[in-house]
């Protein structure tokens, strides 16, 4: 026999109980609280929740303000939609899209016109709703750099060395003429915003995050080399990957038809070994075939497998004679939340993408590189990018001025920023830091090989999960800039973005647990302590 609820929320809009037939003669529980007392409780946890969310400062949504500057649209996302022979997008087209996203009704979008055969991805998750934590349009992220500032030539120019330097083993980078020539290079723009030490980019900063532990030891995380085990069955974290110089979208032609939603016409070509990650196209290729929080799962089940010496000090069972944490506490509890702020904060990328900012592509800005320098158009790009080692170096190996990609069909088919990985990833990660002894040392660390085949001890100063953690999101942020998809911004902010996704909605759980527990307390990305 099935039961019918599709109309529950209905129903309770008149003012309607919903009869579900409890026969309160018949109850047998035992407790503090009558069940018409627990009915009560649990809706106002639920009603403070909202309100505490509902209460809170409503953000501003600021642009980099390129879609009014450019009315030819080459400052925003596009791909997919019909384009003429500059790449730049067909202007009814893109306004259908506008309509589509201003109105937020379904039948708009199915009238928005495409160029080929690759459809949006998900356009509507923008305007979704979520039932724990924030509400998507209830965060918000700084502007991201303008098409034409300092600051995103200096992000476009990593992109460009990142494409050059796929195949460079991380054991390599001191070492590696082109990973060397990236750090000087990188260290002469104006506004370039990743790591430096003494105001220079070094081959131990190159292509790291800025949160606390990236620039401690290896160049991948601990928690993408290790072991896990997966029930009963144990996983060794070797990977399959692409084989060396597999780069694709370097031809013109090819540019254009990936734009206007043509199906790649070459395909990516898989290395027969599967190997620990060891270099930028190994990462690159991880987060090209990962699902939604696999790596924070992963780092759980690592962390989990340490035992309790490694759980934050504030769980309220680590001071118990008669109980351990199951439920509330243990393992279910964990893997469930970092799961769920993977999906939450989706949605709020989503929206941000959608809905504020449309920021195009690298791959789309290579483009317009390309045009500007063979003289096809004249678009205001930074002369620090034009005139840089990287741009010329991008040339001689490929023979044009496109952002060299590592999947055969380039970047997803919706806009940059900020990047989904780094939103799913600063997420759960936030979860883990909120469960986890950030200070627990990680016994028996490792580094891959050069050639990604076995694994190796590694000597260097201690390894912490705090650390170590930041460096996942790094990796996992950062490995689809190397891809060439994704830009540094969409990578350190959507980390910010994620992050607070999940503080949302432990502060939403917090109310919701019976034992004596003094509250969640970890680091954030920006190395500030939060209590919650």
């Amino acid at each position: 026999m099935s039961e019918d609820f599709s109309n529950i929320n209905e129903g309770s809009s008149r003012g309607k109980a919903v009869d579900l037939n409890i026969n309160m003669l018949a109850s047998c529980e035992i407790g503090p609280a009558s069940a018409r007392q627990r009915q009560q409780e649990a809706f106002q946890v639920r009603q403070e929740a909202a309100l505490f969310q509902k209460d809170l400062p409503l953000p501003g949504h600021p642009c980099n303000g390129d879609e009014i500057v450019f009315p030819n649209k080459i400052g925003n996302y596009s791909k997919g939609l019909p384009h003429n022979q500059l790449g730049e997008v067909n202007l009814n087209a893109y306004q259908d899209f506008i309509r589509a996203l201003s109105t937020g009704n379904p039948d708009d979008f199915e009238f928005i016109p495409l160029g080929g055969v690759v459809k949006l991805t998900n356009p509507q998750a923008a305007y979704a709703f979520e039932m724990a934590g924030p509400d998507s349009h209830h965060l918000g992220m700084i502007a991201p750099p303008a098409f034409s500032s300092a600051w995103l030539a200096g992000e476009m120019a990593e992109l460009y060395w990142q494409a050059l330097t796929r195949d460079v083993p991380f054991n390599a980078y001191d070492t590696d003429p082109l990973t060397i020539a990236a750090a000087t290079d990188l260290s002469k723009f104006s506004d370039f915003r990743g790591p430096k030490i003494n105001g220079a980019v070094t081959t131990g900063t190159l292509f790291r995050g800025n949160t606390p532990g990236d620039l401690v030891g290896p160049y991948i995380s601990q928690f993408l080399w290790k072991d896990f085990v997966l029930g009963s069955t144990p996983f060794v974290q070797r990977y399959r990957t692409t084989v060396a110089g597999d780069d694709h979208l370097t031809g013109y032609e090819e540019w254009l038809n990936i734009q206007n939603g043509l199906a790649p016409a070459t395909m990516n070509q898989f290395d027969p070994r599967p190997r620990y990650i060891r270099n930028g196209r190994d990462l690159g290729e991880y987060v090209h075939r990962d699902f939604p929080f696999q790596s924070t799962l992963v780092a759980c089940l690592i962390l989990l497998g340490l035992g309790q010496v490694a759980l934050a000090q504030t769980n309220p069972y680590l001071r118990s004679a008669t109980q351990i944490g199951f439920v509330t506490f243990g393992a279910p509890n964990i893997l469930d939340f970092v799961a769920r702020a993977g999906r939450a904060s989706q949605v709020a990328a989503w929206f941000q993408k959608f809905l504020v900012h449309r920021r195009l592509r690298p791959e789309e800005f290579g483009g317009r590189v390309q045009n500007r320098l063979t003289g096809a158009a004249n678009y205001p790009i930074n002369p620090e990018l034009l005139n840089s080692q990287a741009v010329s170096e991008i040339f001689d190996k490929f023979g044009s001025y496109l952002l060299p990609q590592a999947y055969a069909e380039g970047c997803p088919t919706h806009p940059a920023y900020p990047a989904g990985h780094a939103c799913f990833a600063g997420a759960g990660i936030t979860m883990l830091k909120a469960f986890f002894k950030e200070s627990f040392i990680i016994p028996n660390p490792v580094v891959a090989s050069d050639d990604g085949l076995t694994l190796l001890p590694y000597a260097g100063p201690p390894l912490t999960v705090g650390g170590e953690l930041n460096k996942l999101a790094a990796n996992i942020a950062i490995g689809r800039d190397t891809a060439g998809i994704h830009w540094r911004s969409d990578a350190s902010e959507g980390l910010k973005l994620g992050e607070a996704v999940a503080i949302g909605i432990l502060q939403d759980y917090r109310r919701t647990f019976n034992e004596d527990f003094s509250g969640f307390s970890f680091t954030k990305f920006d190395g500030a302590t939060v209590i919650i």
